[in-house]
């Protein structure tokens, strides 16, 4: 059995947790910046969880994460 190739696209959009949940960042600050009030832009820096339902989907494209 040949060795699974790892998504590269989702590899670098994603890490994994300690406790091994996936962690990502959040969306929405590339552009129009000012717009957006300083507490929006101030809550978008820090990553996230990926929601249960979506993790499996992550695993399988990551499978040595």
């Amino acid at each position: 059995m040949p060795k699974m190739k790892t998504r590269r696209g989702a590899a670098k959009r994603f890490t994994v947790t300690g406790s091994g949940k996936i962690k990502r960042g959040k969306a929405y600050k590339r552009h129009q910046l000012s717009c957006k009030t300083r507490k929006e832009k101030r809550h978008l820096r820090h990553a996230t969880i990926v929601a249960d339902v979506n993790s499996r989907r992550i695993r399988r494209l990551i499978p040595y994460l």
